[in-house]
């Protein structure tokens, strides 16, 4: 009996002893799926991988409060030019978890680390629209670019859009202060006004809205969390990205319309390309914020062109 209890003692200690060992490389290894990847601080974050799995990688970040949906246009283009293409929702948007906490760039760029690893991809191009160049930026700012090969900041908020006593020029916390303060009255009518009106330049005298395109920028919204969304005011206007730009050393393309009135292109675009080395601008003329969909063939065919330069 007491060498079957010591036999017996010795298999569950040697057991448990490997249940603790499995557990801790589990909890170092990023879980995914064909269509999810839980962080390492468990937040479940959707994305699409469209095209071949050995075409180059591009990589899109999208903005507030949208989702990945935001790039089907740009996704469906670069994959049938042979790219893979991966877009996720950020955490607290689309089809991703809603975390109560952890809703700042800090997180947003840890995150979409995590689905870069998950993916195990090399020599990405980076895309990332308004809130989603933020991300892309902290990225690099965090993790550097040992992965990455290219970057495209479209419309993007950086360098930062908050007026403070470094940034004169920056937007007064009013604009977010009221943007915060809508949010919490009736965030779906402000999705609302936002598609309708300055998102696609829609308030401009002569410009023809598409009701499609209102209800699917107020369809993403309304997908995300109210919380979610809610912090990431703060995420996309307060945080500094100066710092961040000062680290890119990859090839790197600015592009932002002159008819921005969401991210105006004096304190985003032209201030980011003069801070990013080597990075180069182009301005679209009358272009609104949201020129992926008002002017997608063109961007199209300009993510093509830098992506096949050497």
């Amino acid at each position: 009996m007491k060498k079957f209890m010591h036999i017996l003692s010795a298999f569950v200690i040697t057991t448990a002893t490997s249940f603790v060992t499995l557990h801790a490389q589990a909890a170092d290894k990023i879980e995914y799926t064909a269509s999810t990847v839980t962080t390492r601080d468990g937040v479940q974050i959707y994305y699409k991988d469209w095209g071949p799995k050995n075409g180059q990688v591009v990589m899109f970040s999208h903005g507030w409060p949208l989702s990945s949906d935001s790039w089907e246009s740009q996704m469906q283009f670069l994959a049938e030019k042979g790219y893979r293409v991966v877009a996720h929702d950020r955490r607290g948007h689309g089809r991703s978890s809603q975390p109560w906490d952890g809703n700042d760039m800090d997180h947003y760029a840890d995150d979409l680390a995590d689905v870069i690893s998950a993916l195990n991809v090399d020599d990405v191009t980076l895309v990332g629209f308004s809130t989603g160049g933020g991300e892309v930026a902290r990225y690099i700012g965090r993790h550097g670019t040992k992965q990455v090969k290219k970057a495209v900041l479209v419309s993007a908020v950086p360098p930062i859009m908050l007026k403070t006593e470094s940034n004169p020029n920056g937007l007064p916390i009013s604009v977010f202060d009221g943007l915060r303060k809508a949010s919490n009255e009736n965030r779906s009518q402000l999705y609302l006004d936002i598609a309708s009106g300055p998102f696609f330049g829609y308030n401009r005298p002569g410009a023809k809205p598409s009701a499609g395109a209102i209800q699917s920028f107020w369809r993403q919204g309304m997908l995300a969390g109210a919380k979610n969304t809610y912090d990431s005011i703060a995420a996309f206007s307060a945080t500094d990205f100066r710092g961040d730009l000062a680290k890119f050393d990859v090839p790197t393309l600015v592009i932002h319309g002159d008819d921005d009135q969401i991210v105006p292109i004096e304190t985003s675009g032209k201030a980011s390309a003069a801070l990013i080395k080597g990075a180069k601008l182009l301005v679209y003329p009358g272009a609104p914020h949201g020129l992926a969909d008002t002017h997608k063939d063109r961007l199209n065919q300009d993510l093509l062109n830098f992506l096949q330069q050497k």
